[in-house]
């Protein structure tokens, strides 16, 4: 199935983590790119480090709370300790209607002033933002120690053209 032409265009990154030391750090440092207003979307399966990716995130937005997967409370508000922006972590696993749900979870916090990272969120949280951060966290082929993991950072839209995702890989 072809993409529509009308999509901006993507800013793709692909980066090996070697160890849940390395996802965090990683989500430290993806956090220096973000900006209040941004949704980043992360996919992969359970135990494949989502949540690990998403602490470093909150560490280095410098946020209040422990950072733990929202399964059952689908979605938790971390605010900032200092000016940064407000990290807000979904889990839209058992979100079945996108973004109108999303709006009924009456979170307390303008998404906009807000650094929003969805789990789960393919197909369900898309319209909340043109421009956004697909993070897809895959275990490396043929990896036998099952720490290595592949991570795949797609930037979309107009606020990630100019963004400089190559600076993560550091």
């Amino acid at each position: 199935m072809e993409a529509p032409h009308h999509q901006a265009p993507a800013t793709v990154l692909k980066i090996t983590v070697n160890s849940p030391e390395q996802m965090g750090e990683l989500g430290r440092r993806l956090a220096a790119t973000l900006r209040p207003g941004d949704l980043v979307m992360l996919t992969g399966e359970l135990g494949a480090g989502k949540t690990t990716l998403t602490r470093g995130l909150g560490e280095g937005l410098g946020v209040r709370g422990a950072v733990t997967s929202p399964t059952f409370v689908i979605a938790r508000v971390h605010p900032p300790l200092g000016a940064g922006p407000a990290l807000v972590h979904v889990d839209a696993y058992r979100l079945g209607g996108g973004l109108d749900e999303m709006e009924d979870l009456d979170l307390d916090v303008s998404l906009p002033d807000s650094v929003v990272v969805v789990e789960w969120g393919d197909g369900k949280v898309e319209e909340l933002s043109d421009d956004r951060l697909h993070v897809v966290i895959d275990r490396a082929v043929g990896d036998t120690t099952d720490e290595v993991r592949e991570v795949t950072l797609t930037g979309l839209g107009q606020r990630w053209a100019d963004a400089d995702l190559a600076a993560l890989s550091a």
